[in-house]
C-alpha cells in the first residue's frame, strides 16, 4: 500500500502551496505600524479620467444597516459583524476619486460650536479695538448629497472542504465564504430627486488547511508532524473594495445619466461607458455562487462529436471501438429540447469480433441548469441500430437494423451564445441478443457511448 502514500502527500503539499502567500509569510516577529493597505478598486478608481468640474457632496452618514453581531460558536458577542466606520471609508474613497469635493456633515455639530467659539472669540477682539478680526466665511453647501449604507452581510453562503488520512499521513482544507453588500445613492439637494442609484456586493473568504504525520519510526519511537494555517481576508478591506466599487458606479453611471463628464470630452467618456457597461454586463449575467449566465435567443443546434464506445454482449473480452455523431436538436423551452442523433459505432468484442454499426436516436433532452454558462443535462429516448440498415433492401430490414432505447447524461460548456463544448456519456439497451453475431443466455446487448464534441446554436 505504499504507493498511495506518495500522491497524498503530493496532493497535501499541493494545497499548502497553492495558498503559500498566507504559510510563507507567518509572522515571527512585531510590525511596526503602516499605511492602510489598497484594494484593486482603489488603484482604478485613483486613474479615472478627471471631472470637468469636482461636484460638491455631503456624507451625513453612510451606517451599518444590518444589525448583525459576529458569530461565534460559544456563547453571545456583542461585537457587530462590519464595522462601523461606513462614512469614514466613504469620504476617503470620494476624496481619492478626485471627482468629488467632500464637507464634512457627519459631525456637522463639532463643527458648528467651533466655528461658533472662533465668531465669539473674533467678536470680542473688535470690541477691544482690534479691527483686523473678521468673521469667518460662510460655509460650503453640498450640492449632492450621498445616502446609503450597508444593507446585508450574510454568513456562511458558501462552506465546505475535503479531507484524507492514510496510514497516519493526512490533511484537510475547509472554506467558508461571507457577503456584504452596500448601497449608494446620489440626492439633488435643489429639490431631493433621488439622482442614480447603485449596489455593490462583496464576498468575504476564510481559508483553513492543515497536514499532519503520525507514523511510528522504530520500536517505541513515534513521530508526528502537524502544519497548517489560517487565512481570513479582512472585512475591513473586504468593505472598503465595495465602496470604492460603489463610488466608481456612482461616477461611471452619472456620466451616462449626463449629471456630469469628464474634462477630456465625450471620446473618453464614450470609451470609459463602453468598458464599464461591458464589464457591468458580464457581472450581471452570473448569479450568486460565481455561476455565469448565457443569453442565448437561437432555437436550433447543430453537433459534431467523437468518442468511444465499449459493448457487452455474449462474448467475454470487452474492447474500445471507436463512436461518432452528428446531432440536431430544436429547442423547445428554456429546459427542454428535442435532438436527433446519427451516431456510427464501431463494436469491438471477444478475440477478433468487430463490426460497424449506425444508429439513429430520438431523444427528449432536459438542462438542468439552462442558463448557466456550464449546465448539466439528462436525456431518454428510442432509438434503432444496425449494420448499414439504410441502405438495405426493405424485406431484409427486419433482420438487419433492432429497436433500443438509450438514456444519458452530459455537461455543456458555452463559450458565448453561439458555440458551446459538450460531453457526454450514455448507456444503450437492445431489444436483441446477437448484434455481435451471438445468441448466449437471457440477457440482451448493450453498449456504453462516451464523446466530447461542438455545438453551433443557430
Amino acid at each position: 500500500m505504499n504507493f498511495l502514500r506518495l500522491p497524498l502527500v503530493t496532493i497535501l503539499l499541493s494545497s499548502l502551496l497553492v495558498n503559500c502567500g498566507a504559510y510563507l509569510n507567518q509572522p515571527v516577529a512585531k510590525q511596526s505600524a503602516r499605511t492602510g493597505e489598497i484594494t484593486s478598486t482603489s488603484t482604478t478608481l485613483k486613474n479615472l479620467p478627471k471631472p470637468s468640474e469636482p461636484i460638491v457632496v455631503g456624507v451625513y452618514n453612510f451606517r451599518d444597516q444590518t444589525g448583525q453581531y459576529k458569530n461565534i460558536e460559544v456563547g453571545s458577542s456583542f461585537s457587530t459583524a462590519v464595522p462601523q466606520g461606513g462614512t469614514t471609508m466613504l469620504n476617503k474613497a470620494l476624496e481619492d476619486s478626485g471627482w468629488f469635493t467632500v464637507v464634512e456633515r457627519e459631525n456637522l455639530g463639532n463643527l458648528l460650536n467651533e466655528r461658533n467659539i472662533i465668531n465669539t472669540t473674533r467678536e470680542q477682539y473688535r470690541q477691544a479695538g482690534d479691527n483686523t478680526q473678521k468673521q469667518l466665511p460662510p460655509l460650503l453647501f453640498a450640492g449632492v448629497l450621498l445616502e446609503g449604507g450597508i444593507v446585508s452581510y450574510d454568513s456562511n453562503i458558501l462552506t465546505g472542504g475535503a479531507g484524507a488520512r492514510y496510514f497516519g499521513v493526512g490533511g484537510s482544507t475547509q472554506y467558508r465564504q461571507d457577503r456584504i453588500t452596500v448601497y449608494l445613492r446620489a440626492v439633488s439637494t435643489t429639490n431631493g430627486k433621488v439622482l442614480k442609484t447603485v449596489y455593490v456586493s462583496k464576498t468575504i473568504l476564510s481559508q483553513a488547511v492543515s497536514a499532519s504525520l503520525f507514523k511510528y519510526v522504530n520500536f517505541q519511537r513515534l513521530l508526528e508532524v502537524e502544519t497548517g494555517f489560517t487565512a481570513n481576508e479582512p472585512i475591513q478591506l473586504a468593505l472598503k473594495d465595495a465602496i470604492e466599487k460603489a463610488v466608481e458606479s456612482m461616477i461611471i453611471e452619472g456620466i451616462e445619466a449626463s449629471l456630469w463628464k469628464t474634462k477630456d470630452g465625450k471620446d473618453i467618456d464614450d470609451r470609459l461607458l463602453a468598458s464599464y457597461n461591458a464589464l457591468k454586463k458580464e457581472e450581471e449575467a452570473t448569479l450568486l455562487y460565481e455561476r455565469e449566465q448565457i443569453e442565448r435567443k437561437q432555437k436550433n443546434e447543430l453537433a459534431l462529436a467523437g468518442g468511444v464506445n465499449l459493448f457487452y454482449g455474449d462474448l467475454k473480452e470487452k474492447k474500445v471501438g471507436y463512436a461518432f455523431r452528428l446531432a440536431y436538436a430544436r429547442k423547445l423551452s428554456h429546459t427542454f429540447a428535442v435532438e436527433l442523433n446519427f451516431t456510427p459505432i464501431e463494436i469491438r468484442t471477444g478475440k477478433s469480433y468487430t463490426n460497424q454499426k449506425y444508429s439513429i436516436d430520438a431523444n427528449l433532452r432536459a438542462f438542468l441548469l439552462p442558463q448557466d454558462k456550464l449546465s448539466p443535462y439528462l436525456y431518454l429516448g428510442p432509438g434503432v441500430i444496425g449494420d448499414y440498415f439504410m441502405t438495405q433492401k426493405r424485406e431484409a430490414r427486419d433482420e438487419k437494423f433492432y429497436w433500443k432505447i438509450q438514456y444519458g447524461a452530459g455537461l455543456n460548456y458555452s463559450f458565448n451564445s453561439s458555440y458551446a463544448l459538450f460531453a457526454f456519456a450514455e448507456q444503450n439497451f437492445t431489444f436483441t441478443d446477437k448484434l455481435e453475431g451471438v445468441k448466449q443466455g437471457k440477457y440482451k446487448d448493450y453498449y456504453f457511448n462516451f464523446g466530447l464534441g461542438l455545438k453551433y446554436y443557430f
